[in-house]
This record gives C-alpha cells, sequence and structure tokens, in this order.
C-alpha cells in the first residue's frame, strides 16, 4: 500500500504542499505544462529550486496576469492566499467546473472551497452563500488547491498521514485587520487535527493549507512505519532559524493503521422506513458504514442505536445530515483507530460469467470475495444457488 506523509512543523501554506508534492514526481517541467494548460483564467504557474536551512526543496510561484502576490510585511511566514478582489463560491464553483481536470480533481477543489466557505461562514456570522473570498479565492489559491490534487492523483496514494501542525503564533494582518494566529478560519478548519504554537511568531498554517491537510489526512500521527521510496520539500518564500519547508515523505506498506469517526445516538421515535431512508442517505453522501442495533431505553422503551462511520473531512456532514433527517437531539463522537489490509477490486471472465471480485490482502494474508449482485445474476440465469456459483469461482480463481 502506497502511503504519503506530510511532515508539517513549520506548518503549511497552498505552495508549499504543492511544492512538495511536486518534488516526488520525476518530471516535473511536464507538470506545469499540464497545469498551465488546465485553463485557470489569467494565472501561470512555475518552480524552481531552493534551499532553506542547507535543505533542497521546490518553490512555487503562481503569477496572477503577470504578477506574483507580494508577501504582507506583517506576516512572518507564508505569503497570503489572499484575493484583493471578491469572488463568490459561485464565481468559484464555475472556474473549477471549467478546468481540463478529471472529475475527481474538480470533486476535490470544490469540496476544499467549501470547506473554506463553511469555516469563514461561521466565523463571519454569515450565510455560505455571502462569503467573498477575498483571503481565499484568488487565483493563485485555486492554482494550489488544484495542483495539489492533480499530484495527488498521479501519486495514487490509499492513505495520507499528517504530523502535528505547528501554527505559529502571534499577530497577523489580512484584509480584516490585525488578527491572532492561527486565523480563526484557520482555527476553524484544523478542528479534530492535533496542532501546537511551536517557538516561531508569525503565521506558519495559512487557511489553503489547514484546508488541505484536514481534507486528505486520513490519520493524525507522527511518521507510520514504512519502506521509504522517495522525500519531497516544499519551501515558504521567509527564512527563519528552522527550515521553512513542509516535507511529503512516499513509502510502502503492508497495512495500514486508519483512523475513522464514529458517530452515534440513540433513538426511539422512528419508524424502521424512516431509518431506512436514513441509512440509505447517509451512505451515497459517503459514510464508510452505517449500521442500526436494538437497544433498551428509559423506561424499558425499545430502541434503535444508530452507528455512523466516517472519514475525518466528512464529519460535519455527516452530522447536519444525521440532525436533519432524525429525530435525535444529540450525537456521540467517538474517534477509533484501525488497521486495514491493502483492498482492490478487478473483474474477471468465469465459466459461468463475469463476476466483480474485491480482494483484500497484505501481511501474508488474502482474502477474496465476489460481488453479490453478480453472483445473483448469475444465480438467477442458471438455476443454481448463490452458494453454489460462490464455490465455482472460489475454484476457478485457485
Amino acid at each position: 500500500m502506497r502511503i504519503l506523509f506530510f511532515d508539517c512543523g513549520m506548518g503549511a501554506a497552498g505552495d508549499m504542499v504543492m511544492g512538495a508534492l511536486l518534488s516526488l514526481i520525476p518530471d516535473k517541467d511536464a507538470f506545469i505544462k499540464e497545469i498551465n494548460s488546465i485553463g485557470i483564467p489569467d494565472t501561470v504557474v512555475s518552480y524552481e529550486n531552493d534551499s532553506k536551512c542547507g535543505i533542497s526543496g521546490i518553490h512555487i510561484s503562481v503569477q496572477i496576469a503577470g504578477k506574483e502576490e507580494e508577501c504582507d510585511e506583517t506576516d512572518l511566514h507564508h505569503s497570503h492566499e489572499h484575493v484583493h478582489h471578491h469572488a463568490g463560491l459561485d464565481d468559484i464553483r464555475k472556474i473549477i467546473d471549467n478546468l481540463k481536470v478529471s472529475d475527481k480533481v474538480k470533486k476535490e477543489v470544490t469540496d476544499i472551497y467549501m470547506m473554506i466557505a463553511q469555516a469563514e461562514s461561521k466565523v463571519h456570522k454569515k450565510d455560505v452563500g455571502e462569503i467573498h473570498f477575498h483571503e481565499v479565492g484568488m487565483m493563485d489559491a485555486i492554482a494550489d488547491i488544484t495542483g495539489c490534487a492533480m499530484l495527488l492523483e498521479k501519486l495514487s496514494v490509499q492513505s495520507i498521514y499528517v504530523s502535528p501542525v505547528n501554527t505559529g503564533f502571534g499577530k497577523v494582518r489580512c484584509a480584516h485587520g490585525i488578527l491572532p494566529v492561527p486565523a480563526p478560519a484557520t482555527a476553524e478548519l484544523l478542528k479534530g487535527v492535533p496542532c501546537y504554537a511551536g517557538r516561531i511568531e508569525g503565521e506558519l498554517c495559512t487557511p489553503t493549507g489547514a484546508a488541505l491537510l484536514s481534507y486528505y489526512g486520513t490519520t493524525y500521527s507522527q511518521m507510520p512505519p514504512m519502506c521509504i521510496k522517495e522525500t519531497g520539500y516544499g519551501c515558504g518564500k521567509k527564512d527563519f532559524e528552522a527550515a521553512n519547508v513542509i516535507r511529503a515523505v512516499l513509502g510502502e506498506t503492508d497495512s495500514e493503521p486508519d483512523s475513522i469517526i464514529e458517530l452515534a445516538c440513540n433513538i426511539d421515535d422512528m419508524t424502521g422506513e424512516e431509518l431506512g431512508y436514513v441509512t440509505k442517505l447517509l451512505l451515497n453522501e459517503g459514510a464508510l458504514d452505517v449500521y442500526t442495533a436494538a437497544i433498551g431505553m428509559k423506561k424499558n422503551r425499545p430502541g434503535i442505536l444508530l452507528s455512523v462511520i466516517c472519514k475525518r473531512p466528512l464529519r460535519e456532514k455527516m452530522t447536519e445530515l444525521i440532525f436533519k433527517h432524525t429525530t435525535t437531539i444529540g450525537l456521540r463522537e467517538y474517534i477509533c483507530n484501525r488497521t486495514i489490509l491493502n483492498r482492490r477490486e478487478k473483474e474477471i471472465d468465469t465459466g459461468i460469467g463475469k463476476v466483480h471480485i474485491k480482494e483484500a490482502y497484505g501481511n501474508g494474508i488474502y482474502k477474496m470475495k465476489p460481488e453479490y449482485e453478480d453472483v445473483r445474476k448469475i444465480a438467477d440465469a442458471t438455476g443454481k444457488s448463490v452458494r453454489e456459483i460462490h464455490e465455482i469461482i472460489l475454484k476457478e480463481q485457485k
């Protein structure tokens, strides 16, 4: 299993994350040519080799209409990914929808901007539709986020680990005035992500950097056991006593410890049909699993325990859906560590028809299971039992 680890000892900004990921691929010039051809308006992305405290890395430059955004003097770390003209969420979506990238990349970029919009909405107490991206909607931020999504698609990693994030401390100047570090939107985006202030004064983690780490991170810990294949460094603009870089480590492992969220609530006043609708809805919206169990509640009332398992980035979305579509007035939340085997799916052509196979492997273990719907169709067509079909497929795969 391919895994990626981000070492965030000097925080994270969108350009630094993109630089670290670019360091991991062999043909950097080809990627720069590709991102400059996808249709980000008036935007040109380039890179240069840089060095911080003797560590070689890549610095990403984004020019908008021939100019690169300047670093605010009161920002003691990364340049802000701020916009000085306003753009609404609908404007951002139109730009993303018109990009010449895969649907997967478009979805990820849109999701990340929605996370930022929701954080800004909460901080400023405005509806999401009223938020203007004067700080995070500029074309350089679009380039950074899209570039990261494209690079991760190329790297094809199954899991992303993120170290505790150094946010820095002190004050930072932005369009709203002087704000504490981490900035309010950044702090909102870092919910559920381990972070600390460190010894360096300044904004080490920007809203875009926080959104990328929160969205893509599957586990938050120090570097896990792995066989290292590549390391890359993305450089910030400022120089400090510590190397102003974020490190990306690409490696492989046989099995993967993973971190997920479990949301649970007790319900005693919904019908089975209503709960069935909620279960289907949550699964369609990205929950890893949804299950119910019969329980006894106060005054011996029969009830249902609803449990929803999801990745960290979907926590708020799942919470909102549960409150909207169930009668519960409270949720319990658990952070669960799990270890999973490598997984893959493939289609095989058997003597009785085509069947999709789910495989799990690692640590000397191999498991295989035919897709039920394919087995059912063959059973209906042949008159054989589901068990007979299973046995035939398993025998052919040995």
